[in-house]
């Protein structure tokens, strides 16, 4: 264990990676990159990105939600991210009276502000390496079962410890290199967030599926919320006596612009990257996992299209699960494709014949580490786990989480009895709020067909109720199972909670409820026994990390993502997708109005009202120094899911735009970077302030703001 902590620590403090790629983790800046930073065009110091003990530009970037990230530009909380990471949010406030996602909403005052119940704001307060207190105790020759008894342990011990100290506090201790380092991150979460302002879908969604992870793009992909908090600027629940947070750090807002090759940089939270992934796991991705995914998404997005068309109340209960299915959906596609087409798994294959090598020739005595067992353990589990993999599969996405009459009935099967039956009608109610039937009922017969053709096993419910009782016809299920089920009708569920214990026997025997069960005994069974090919996976994949920075110490490693705060830096750059082609580093708003098409308004409708200001060239003082309204813009960063709405800052760490979207050419990213092709799609900062001015006429919460125009 010493002899890899020393290795660890080796590579934290070499100068030789490129500066393109990398998620940098904050505390080893200083000792990494600031140097490299500095040479490319960064005007900062580690600390003023990065301090422990004062003020830096990591107090102004949050989690925002579940899985996106935010920044406070004002001193008053106001806060940007993007507008898909504010969509649910949006979504849930909305009705067909008050259609937020179509038309848009701007608050004229504080007090128009509209609270966003559930939505919450993480700052990262401290950040510590705590290698030491999780690994100092795991014997040398602990088996991998043993290890992960321990190292549970040691976390459970650890949060407790920092949670007495941090009191009110949220604790994470995070793994990084396979599990071969551990930080702890103490976390104040906000659970007062409003919202303040969001462009109509046209703009904030612009281009749609279509354009989704594509470039050129001319997608305002941006929201505006704020951070309330109690009198003594504490997280408080909601209440009229909160007053907007007083943020001790936030953001410049630069509309100086940017030219080809500037610095540029990006501070969030990337949630997933595998690029220690093997060719094993690749051949599973290519032929299990993405086309799985592809195939039960896609099918089940057509029905929820379809009925989104027919009914605007449908479409606003349904937009932001479609917008969720549909943005991974298009990435297993992209992703696919690039790996194949850029031959990642023959790289990848390379590297571990190199690898291979250079662990066989190793010399070993009592007690090392043995990294000859690295390779062949991830094989090995990848076999083992591939047919199970891929029935648990099938019962997640086409069943658990498809047909969603199935989550009510779970999660009140699951009771023995109601403590708070307001509160649990309540939720309910929210459920059911973004929920219809007949949808549902179509999505449950397409998905049941489709699992009895592909998956290898089946849910016992197919032999025992659909085949028994119904001569193996799924349509006639389905109809029966809605047409008997409380859970298709929220008035039903209400009235079981409010005499739940004498519907108990009922509920136990409900049509959705046995589906359930069924589904959930198998999918418990093939978790246990994927067990043993997850033991050996994660202990091959732990010696394969330590092995490559033993391997290469005079490498400067960043870690996988894993929706911690990192940092990534570059320039903003142009790229050639093929031969013949080069794009432009920048788009403008002259592609908005060539992109408009009157055949497609659901994608490419643009408002009257931005058609009028380009007509008459009014772009305020946020026009380029071309005189052209600026819209979105590339840069070389190295980010994924999770740094939606990430800041782009310059080299004065002022902001410059907001991080929404990754190119089709390069969405193999996540598992190997491609330095010539990938590419960060960022919408300019200068068009959110465009839209909010001149568009939208909320130019009152412009005056909060710190606008630098150098």
């Amino acid at each position: 264990m010493k002899k890899l902590l020393a290795t660890l620590v080796a590579a934290g403090v070499v100068l030789t990676a490129s500066a393109d790629e990398g998620m940098w983790l904050l505390p080893y800046l200083r000792k990494m990159n600031i140097k490299t930073m500095k040479s490319e065009g960064c005007r900062l110091s580690a600390e003023d990105i990065y301090s422990v003990n004062s003020s830096s530009l990591k107090d102004a970037v949050v989690i925002f939600g579940g899985g996106c990230t935010g920044e406070v530009v004002s001193p008053e909380g106001l806060l940007f991210t993007n507008h898909h990471c504010g969509y649910g949010a949006i979504q849930e406030l909305s009705s067909v009276e008050h259609d937020y996602l179509k038309y848009g909403f701007w608050a004229g005052s504080n007090a128009e502000e509209i609270p966003a119940p559930g939505l919450k704001v993480r700052f990262v307060r401290s950040i510590s390496d705590v290698t030491a207190d999780i690994l100092g105790n795991v014997p040398s020759t602990a088996g991998e079962q043993e290890r992960e008894k321990i190292v549970g342990e040691n976390i459970r011990a650890l949060e407790k410890r920092l949670g007495e100290a941090n009191p009110g506090k949220e604790i994470w201790v995070r793994s990084f290199f396979g599990n071969n380092q551990y930080f702890a991150f103490v976390n104040e979460v906000f659970s007062d967030i409003r919202l303040v302002g969001t462009p109509p879908s046209s703009i904030g969604k612009f281009g749609g599926d279509t354009d989704n992870w594509m470039w050129p793009r001319h997608t305002g992909d941006f929201s505006v919320f704020r951070i309330y908090a109690d009198k003594d600027n504490r997280p408080a629940d909601y209440s009229p006596e909160n007053v907007p947070y007083r943020a001790g750090k936030y953001l410049k807002v630069s509309i100086g612009g940017y030219d080809e090759g500037d610095f540029a940089m990006v501070m969030g939270f990337p949630g997933t990257t595998t690029r220690f992934m093997t060719s094993y796991e690749i051949d599973q991705m290519l032929k299990v996992s993405n086309p799985n995914r592809i195939f039960i998404r896609g099918e089940r997005q057509e029905i929820l299209r379809e009925d989104m068309a027919a009914s605007d109340k449908v479409r606003i209960q349904y937009a932001s699960k479609y917008a969720g299915s549909s943005n991974y959906w298009k990435n297993s596609i992209g992703k696919s494709r690039g790996i194949e087409k850029l031959g990642v798994k023959e790289r990848k294959q390379a590297e571990e014949a190199g690898f291979q090598r250079w662990a066989d020739g190793l010399t070993y005595v009592a007690g090392d580490v043995d990294y000859r067992r690295a390779l062949p353990l991830i094989r090995e589990s990848v076999e083992m786990l591939s047919g199970i993999e891929h029935n648990r599969q099938y019962l997640a996405e086409a069943f658990l989480n498809a047909v969603e009459i199935l989550t009510p009935a779970r999660s009140l099967a699951s009771k023995s009895e109601i403590e708070d039956p307001a509160a649990s009608k309540k939720a309910l109610a929210d459920w059911y709020g973004d929920y219809n039937a007949p949808t549902d009922r179509k999505v449950a017969k397409r998905m049941l067909e489709i699992a009895r053709e592909h998956m290898t096993e089946l849910p016992s419910f197919y032999a025992d109720v659909v085949d028994r009782q119904f001569g193996g016809d799924i349509d006639a299920y389905v109809d029966y199972l809605y047409d008997n089920s409380i859970f298709a009708d929220e008035a039903s569920v209400m009235a079981a909670i409010d005499n739940f214990q004498a519907e108990k026997e009922r509920i136990a025997s409900d049509p959705a409820v046995v589906l359930s069960n069924s589904v959930m005994e198998m999918y418990r069974r093939l978790s246990g026994e994927r067990r043993e090919g997850a033991l050996k996976y994660n202990e091959g994949h732990r010696l394969y990390i330590a092995g490559l920075l033993k391997m290469y110490p005079d490498r400067a490693w960043a870690p996988d993502a894993n929706f911690t705060i990192r940092l990534t830096y570059g320039q903003i750059l142009p790229y050639d997708p093929c031969d013949g082609v080069k794009y432009n580093y920048y788009t403008t708003l002259k592609g908005v109005m060539e992109k408009e098409d009157p055949s497609n308004p659901t994608e490419f409708y643009v408002p009257e009202r931005l058609k009028e200001l380009y007509a008459a060239r009014d772009f305020g003082p946020y026009a380029d120094k071309r005189g052209e309204m600026p819209v979105a813009f590339l840069s070389n960063l190295d980010i994924t899911g999770g740094n939606s709405g990430s800041p782009i800052l310059n080299g004065r760490g002022e902001l410059i735009g907001l991080a929404f979207d990754g190119n089709w050419e390069a969405m193999s990213g996540d598992v190997a970077f491609e330095p010539e092709l990938q590419r960060c799609i960022g919408v300019d900062v200068r068009y959110v302030l465009f839209i909010i001015d001149k568009f939208a006429g909320a130019g009152w919460l412009l005056d909060e703001m710190d606008i630098v125009t150098k």
